[in-house]
């Protein structure tokens, strides 16, 4: 297949490069340059560069220097984000809102709590206090309806 100028110039750029890293010496450089901008194929391209890597090759200089920190303490990979477990957050919330709804949110507070609390021992999210949290407000609510509605029961036997 026959070369291109754009195909000339790549060769060339490869020479150059291995001219710099000192894998070539000036005549022998100077010489593959003319046999370059001669070459009329791609075969004869590839035999003038098949001994240089294609591309420059990166200096120890450029490297960047690893910190002289002991193995032990460097991270072994970069960790997940753990997110919150979003039925945790619903049990906190419902358990912050039985006051207001007079206690109609503790059923769901109470539910979404254990839900939630199961799922963060399977999947290791966070939210775990926010799950006890929902629970607690939740179980206090229900626990205040019983006695508001034992006591009102037993006042209205007493008045029987």
């Amino acid at each position: 297949m026959r070369a291109s100028h754009a195909d000339r110039e790549r060769a060339v750029d490869v020479l150059k490069a291995g001219f710099a890293e000192g894998r070539l010496q000036q005549p022998e450089y100077e010489q593959r340059i003319a046999r370059a901008y001669k070459a009329q194929t791609h075969a004869e391209l590839q035999m003038l560069v098949a001994d240089l890597p294609m591309g420059p090759v990166p200096q120890a200089q450029f490297m960047p220097q690893r910190p002289m920190v002991p193995p032990a303490f460097l991270p072994t990979q970069m960790p997940m984000p753990v997110t919150t477990n979003g039925s945790a957050t619903g049990s906190l919330v419902c358990g912050i809102m039985t006051p207001v709804t007079w206690g109609l949110t503790a059923i769901p507070a109470v539910i979404l709590g254990h839900k939630a609390r199961a799922e963060i021992r399977r999947t290791g999210e966070r939210g775990d206090g926010q799950a006890v949290a929902g629970l607690i407000l939740g179980w206090l609510a229900i626990g205040g309806w019983a006695l508001f509605l034992l006591v009102f029961i037993l006042s209205a036997a007493v008045n029987l």
